[in-house]
């Protein structure tokens, strides 16, 4: 095993320990990182009791959340009553909020694709507005309504704060500054009671985006319960995702109160809103790259499979249209692959007293453990020569191992809750945007921004509308 203990916590300096070092690197005084599909299954497989590391701890605002709460017993509590909200059939049920935010998203889209440039297309950068759609999917489906940023065309959240009348937020930004703030946090722990007092512009805009973030929630939860005085005359009967969470109990018929209510609102939200609004324009950008780099070969043969999916006088994609076309899948997985939103080890505690033995290494009880997305997603060793290249039939052939490495969700019993409704929301936004547009690629490379996940910085591209035959 080798040691990178000087690492900065990104995906691409533990990928490049990795690259240097071998499969096993040592990237923390207590920390070790294993790059290797076969790890997946020794660090976050069900039943192998181990624990999240400290580093969650950085993430709560109030009481912890399903993501942040370490103790197993809490998770398996939080984890049945959470679970309903995203069965299958719950799911099903969010479609109608998911298209009436479509709606708003291709009237905006339209608009800017009615003022093309010289060669036919408008240009504009389509990132922010991949932000906005999530942003308000997602608030539609936790808080009980859109937070309206699709028809604003800003990045814009009501917020409570303390000791103050409502105010208005950037709410990407602000998960943003949340999420690399809180990133430094669960790596020197010993640095959060002494960020109030660092004149450092990074420490005093993330503070203040920790209190938004949850002044967010606190904003939008008692409006959704009806409570907008003190008083709750009652849930309003709403098929969301905080509807569900309001009317599940545990396994002693207990439900949640207010602070866990508003915590898990918030948890849903952070989790719901940058991941896939990253993901949607990062596979919007492979698809344009990979026919850039093979003409005729990726766009052509997506619209062909959309057109005979979907109705042609509807604005947007209907779930029962797409869920099931194997193209448009393959595309989302590869691009899933090649950009790994959530790139970084998710690090956990070895719990057994006699530690835990992988390969030729031994590791005592108390020893981080975790696997990275993105080192994994990218190893030639599994992929082939090809890793860095836009490739989607690579899913048609794909081997057990290779399987077994593509990561998106996480693995075990701590996975991606939400991960059904992830999947349903790309495969809205991405057959909607191409079913109704061409688009041209503006730049050469989708540079990316990492605090916890990987945000792309910009998606510039051309539009125009499409005319399909009925």
């Amino acid at each position: 095993m080798e040691d990178k203990s000087s690492w900065a916590g990104t995906s691409s300096n533990i990928h490049a320990a990795h690259r240097k070092y071998g499969t096993i690197v040592r990237v923390g005084f207590n920390h070790v990182s294993i790059a290797t599909p076969e790890g997946l299954r020794v660090v976050y497989a069900h039943g192998n009791g181990f624990i999240k590391d400290t580093f969650y701890d950085a993430f709560v605002s109030g009481v912890p959340g399903l993501f942040s709460v370490r103790d197993r017993a809490e998770h398996t509590r939080k984890r049945k009553i959470v679970a309903h909200a995203f069965s299958p059939g719950a799911v099903h049920d969010f479609e109608p909020y998911m298209s009436a935010n479509l709606q708003r998203w291709v009237d905006q889209l339209d608009r800017i694709a009615a003022t093309p440039g010289d060669d036919g297309y408008a240009r504009f950068n389509i990132m922010p507005w991949c932000t906005f759609l999530a942003f308000d999917i997602i608030g539609d489906l936790t808080l009980g309504a859109p937070f309206g940023m699709v028809e604003r065309g800003r990045d814009e959240c009501e917020a409570v704060r303390p000791g103050e009348n409502v105010t208005y937020v950037p709410g990407a930004e602000t998960l943003n500054r949340r999420g690399e703030l809180a990133s430094v946090f669960g790596l020197l722990p010993a640095l959060r009671p002494w960020a109030r007092y660092l004149p450092d512009p990074f420490f005093i805009k993330g503070m203040q985006s920790i209190k938004d973030l949850h002044g967010i929630a606190v904003a939008a939860v008692p409006k959704r319960l009806g409570d907008t005085e003190g008083k709750q005359p009652g849930l309003p009967y709403r098929r969301d995702i905080l509807g569900m969470l309001c009317r599940s109990t545990d396994a002693e018929g207990n439900p949640m109160q207010r602070a866990e209510l508003v915590s898990e609102a918030l948890t849903q939200l952070i989790a719901g809103s940058d991941t896939v609004s990253n993901t949607a324009c990062a596979v919007i950008y492979w698809i344009l790259e990979g026919e850039r780099r093979n003409p005729g070969t990726i766009v052509p043969r997506l619209q062909s499979e959309l057109d005979h999916a979907i109705d042609p006088s509807s604005s947007y994609a209907a779930h029962e249209e797409v869920k099931n076309l194997p193209f448009l899948r393959l595309c989302i997985d590869e691009a899933m692959r090649l950009h790994s939103t959530s790139a970084i080890g998710l690090p956990r505690i070895v719990t057994a007293e006699d530690g835990v033995s992988y390969e030729s290494e031994h590791f005592p009880e108390g020893t981080v453990l975790s696997v990275p997305s993105y080192t994994i997603h990218h190893d030639e060793d599994i992929w082939g020569p090809d890793v860095e290249e836009f490739r989607p039939e690579r899913w048609l052939n794909a081997t057990p191992r290779q399987k077994m490495a593509f990561n998106p969700f996480s693995f075990g019993y701590r996975a991606c809750v939400g991960q059904n409704v992830a999947h349903m929301e790309l495969a809205l936004i991405i057959s909607t945007a191409f079913h109704r547009y061409e688009f041209a690629l503006y730049q050469q490379k989708l540079d990316s921004h990492e605090g916890f996940s990987k945000k792309p910085v910009e998606c510039w591209v051309g539009i125009k509308r499409r005319h399909v035959k009925a």
